[in-house]
């Protein structure tokens, strides 16, 4: 027999926990039968049976019937099987019921508390990461549990994340209890609960916390087209609005800048550079080379190559120090970008047009020869 309150007490976790009681019965009857082969010494097959409505327990030993016995502990021959009863088949178990009197009802006492402890911590596990999974690709405030070397855990949902040295930014400091904002990167399942990973240096932090800032983008009515950033230095942006009473940039931007200065504080001073998408993409290559001016731009469409032409005196903040600017924009625009001086341009010009009047006067003396040789 097995105590009233036991099944009481998975009657109690049904109510408080909505946990289906089937689910512990059927975990701790599997923890008993190993519980029981292991005190035993047995390799018999064993089921073990709990049966709430009359507060008992059975104890199983079985032997399936097969043509050929490889394991004589769990198996019993066709032939040896149809001396006992002719109906018997191969795949049939034959049963015995295992007196359990003795010291069997301690092994339950130790068993039941460690498997519906255990089985709790896996159910609230999946509990969490179901809700968790939600919040993937998503922004959080946590805590910061604590700090290992480089290495920063952070408290999600009761659950500890990790927050990579690569995935913080060159300015971030952080000291334990402090609340900071990351980006949910990746959760997956693992054995000890869900497995999750955190970013403040991915474009997508700095996408939501535009969403998190701009009703406007939170709402549609500007739409976040291309986002591409080196982080803790740079972001570039290509905002759009189908609202002709929308100013995109300006929404992003805020009054007096306080939207984006918010995001620029967070980042730890991050340049934000926010500029209007175009679906021409001369003109948006040009746009994503700001804050330099640009002239011109050829491209080659077959290749996705372009050369961007600007005045002499702004070609190195067409570049950008480290070639940053151009680098951002080719990745913004998902373009090759090739930043000339528009002195090289002249000189071209001219080269061709030199080319063009030597190729004139030639064909000039070879009409005279002609003509004289006519004569």
């Amino acid at each position: 027999m097995v105590s009233k309150d036991f099944f009481s007490a998975l009657d109690m976790l049904e109510s408080e926990k909505k946990i289906p009681k089937n689910v512990f019965i059927e975990t701790l009857e599997s923890a008993l039968a190993l519980a029981y082969k292991k005190q035993y010494g047995t390799a018999k097959a064993i089921q073990v049976m709990l049966i709430p409505e009359r507060s008992a327990i059975r104890v199983i030993a079985y032997l399936t019937v097969v043509e050929e016995v490889e394991d004589k502990d769990s198996q019993i021959s066709l032939e040896d099987a149809k001396l006992i009863d002719k109906k018997y088949k191969v795949g049939d178990r034959i049963s015995e019921e295992i007196d359990t009197k003795g010291d069997f009802g301690r092994i339950i006492a130790q068993n039941a508390k460690q498997v519906i402890l255990q089985k709790l911590r896996e159910i609230e596990n999946n509990v969490i990461y179901e809700e968790l999974s939600e919040k993937e690709d998503d922004l959080v405030t946590c805590s910061v549990r604590r700090i290992d070397g480089k290495y920063v855990y952070v408290d999600l949902k009761k659950l500890e994340a990790v927050l990579m040295p690569t995935d913080q930014l060159p300015a971030d400091k952080f000291y334990v209890g402090e609340r900071i904002k990351v980006y949910v990167k990746k959760i997956k399942p693992g054995t000890r609960g869900p497995q999750i990973q955190v970013s403040r240096t991915v474009p997508g932090f700095v996408r939501k916390l535009f969403e998190a800032e701009v009703p406007e983008i939170k709402s549609g009515q500007v739409v976040i087209k291309a986002l591409v950033r080196e982080p803790g230095y740079r972001t570039k942006m290509a905002v759009y609005s189908e609202d002709p009473n929308i100013d995109p940039v300006g929404a992003c931007v805020g009054n007096r800048g306080l939207r984006v200065n918010n995001i620029v504080a967070e980042l730890g001073g991050e340049k934000i550079e926010i500029i209007p998408w175009c679906e021409d993409p001369l003109e948006f290559i040009a746009r994503a080379l700001s804050p330099a001016k640009v002239i011109m731009v050829e491209a080659n469409e077959d290749e996705r190559a372009a050369r961007v032409f600007v005045k002499d005196d702004m070609l190195s903040l067409a570049i950008g120090r480290d070639g940053q600017n151009a680098r951002l924009a080719a990745r913004l625009t998902n373009w090759k970008v090739d930043v000339k001086p528009y002195s090289l341009h002249r000189d071209e010009d001219e080269s061709e047009q030199n080319i063009s009047d030597e190729d004139l006067s030639v064909d000039d003396l070879d009409t005279g020869l002609n003509e004289s040789e006519g004569e």
